[in-house]
């Protein structure tokens, strides 16, 4: 995504469809995401790498939040 980071595409998407649900992956870990302030703790997050099982479990844990 040249000129655009990840969480950047995340906030246009959110204000051009309100309501849609993000995942973020990383090969870093989460609290090295948010330590180093590219997420906020609570944000939806995978490291990588991961298995088709835990995409999935990930995938519906945030279809399922309110």
């Amino acid at each position: 995504m040249p000129g655009m980071t990840g969480r950047e595409l995340a906030e246009a998407l959110i204000a051009a469809r309100p309501g849609v649900r993000v995942l973020y992956m990383s090969g870093y870990t989460d609290d090295a995401v948010v330590r180093h302030g590219v997420l906020t703790a609570g944000v939806p997050f995978l490291q990588k790498p991961f298995t088709a099982r835990a995409l999935a479990s990930k995938v519906r844990e945030v279809l399922n939040r309110p």
